[in-house]
C-alpha cells in the first residue's frame, strides 16, 4: 500500500514538472514581457488596494463625524433637561417657601386670636 501511494505521488510530481516545462517552452510571451505584465498587474493591484484604503478612511471619517454630531446633540439635550430640572426645582422651592410663610401667618393669626 505504501508503494502505491509513493508511486502515485511520484507520477503527480513528474506531471507537474512536465507541465511547467511545456508552459515555459510554449509561452506566448518572452520572459521580459511576462515579468513586465506581472509587474503591471502588481502595480494595478496596489493602486486598487490604495483606493480601497482611501475609501475606507473616508467612510471612517464620515462615521466619526456622525458620532460627534450625535454626541453633541445628546449633550445639548442633556444640558436642556438639566436646565429644565433646575428651573423646576427653583419653582417648587418658591412654592414651598410661600406655603411655609402662609402657614406661619395662619398659625400666628390663630395664636394672636386665641390670646385676645
Amino acid at each position: 500500500m505504501a508503494d502505491e501511494s509513493s508511486s502515485s505521488l511520484g507520477w503527480f510530481i513528474a506531471g507537474l514538472g512536465i507541465g511547467a516545462l511545456f508552459g515555459v517552452l510554449y509561452a506566448p510571451k518572452s520572459g521580459q514581457e511576462t515579468r513586465d505584465d506581472l509587474a503591471s498587474q502588481v502595480s494595478d493591484a496596489k493602486e486598487k488596494a490604495n483606493q480601497y484604503v482611501e475609501q475606507g478612511k473616508g467612510q471612517l471619517n464620515d462615521y466619526v463625524d456622525k458620532g460627534r454630531d450625535y454626541y453633541d446633540k445628546g449633550r445639548t439635550q442633556w444640558s436642556q433637561y438639566v436646565d429644565k430640572g433646575k428651573d423646576f426645582v427653583q419653582e417648587q422651592q418658591g412654592k414651598v417657601a410661600q406655603a411655609v410663610e402662609a402657614g406661619k401667618q395662619v398659625y400666628q393669626e390663630k395664636v394672636d386670636g386665641n390670646q385676645a
